[in-house]
Formats: C-alpha cells, structure tokens, sequence
C-alpha cells in the first residue's frame, strides 16, 4: 500500500470522526431552535451521514478502521428511524456499541480478529509497524496472539462503554446524553488505544531489531 493511499484512509477517518463531534453540535443547534429531541437526533445524524453515503453512492467502498466508521455511522441512521420518544433512541445507540463489542469478542475466533483488519490497511508498513504482515500471521503464533488479545481487550472496553451509555441514558437529563455519549466515546477509544499500543510494543510489534521486523523470521511462541 503506498504511502498517499494510507494518508487518504487516514484523512477518511479523521474526516468520519469529525462527523461525528460534527453532529453532536448540529443536535444542540437544533434543539435551541426549538425542535423536539427525537426530531433533532434524527436530522443531525441524517446530515452528518450524507457525505458518506455520497461517496458509497459513488463506488466508494471503505476497508479497515474507516468501513466501521462507516457501517456506525449507517447503524445510527437506522436507529434515529425506529418509532419511539428522543430518549428511547438514545438507549438504542448503546445497541449498536454493544453489538461492536460482541464482534469483536466473537472475531478472537476467526480467521482474521477485527483489530487486525482494522489495523492493517492503515499501519502496515508505517508508523514503526513492519511490513508483511499475512507472512506473519502464517508464521507467528506471537503475532497471532497479540491481535487475537488486542481483540479480545477491544471486545470487553466497548460492552463497558455500552454499559455507560444505558447508565447516562437512565441517570442524565436527556439533553445532556449527546455530549456525555461523545465524551465516553472519546474517553474509551483513547484509553484502549493507549492500552493496546502499550501491548504492541510489549510484544515487540515496533522493534526494529525484533523477529516481527526481520523477514523471513519465525517469531517465538
């Protein structure tokens, strides 16, 4: 992958994940126009997913980190839609973060965990990341490993932040619930992030003089 692609998928996500700050402040701009909760949440997230479905209209098709964005971004849209009051739909979005979680927990057991797939088109090769990465999944039971564990602890961080969001949704005025729903979002992404690049590195994922960087090696397991 050259290094222009992976900076377009990079700019993709970034451009996603404004989106979804994006919307947050369109809901607030809405309600203090007046409309209702339900109405509000409806349009800001239907706005904030139509550039996006611009560019699946266009052939666009999404990989990685940015094809979950997307495939959120889409869920929410369906989820504004359901009948029921603004704070029902809130209480359903935490569906959607506990359906994520469960993936991953249940691609610890696939061919491919979803950390890695998510990973890989946009860091192999790149940011200390060796190359090669499929060589090493055939090859390493380490490297197998740390993506089926980064999975798993990827799995359990986004049911706890489920769980927030159905706590926020019962215990917050629900004017309130957008932005602490985005905090938490915000807050989980970062702590797992941190956590699962710590572990990288503890499995030897960015040294250069380790077996995941020299081709042809075997890494230990």
């Amino acid at each position: 992958m050259s290094t222009t692609t992976a900076s377009r998928r990079w700019w993709r996500v970034a451009s996603l994940a404004v989106g979804l700050v994006g919307s947050t402040l369109l809901f607030y701009g809405l309600r203090a126009s007046g409309l209702s909760l339900r109405t509000a949440l409806l349009t800001a997230t239907v706005v904030g997913a139509v550039p996006t479905l611009v560019r699946l209209a266009r052939g666009y098709r999404p990989r990685g980190l940015e094809a979950f964005f997307t495939v959120m971004l889409l869920a929410a849209v369906a989820v504004a839609l359901l009948p029921g009051g603004g704070r029902l739909v809130l209480a359903k979005e935490s569906l959607l973060t506990a359906a994520t979680g469960v993936w991953f927990l249940l691609s610890t057991r696939s061919a491919r965990p979803l950390a890695y797939q998510f990973a890989r088109p946009m860091t192999e090769g790149r940011l200390g990341w060796p190359s090669g990465w499929e060589s090493l999944w055939a090859t390493s039971p380490a490297f197998r490993r740390m993506w089926r564990r980064s999975s798993l602890a990827w799995g359990v961080g986004t049911l706890a932040d489920a769980d927030g969001r159905v706590l926020l949704v019962a215990t917050s005025p629900a004017d309130a619930v957008p932005a602490l729903s985005l905090g938490l979002f915000v807050a989980t992404a970062v702590l797992l992030n941190v956590a699962t690049t710590v572990f990288y590195a503890r499995c030897g994922a960015f040294d250069r003089r380790g077996p995941f960087h020299r081709p042809g090696a075997v890494a230990a397991g």
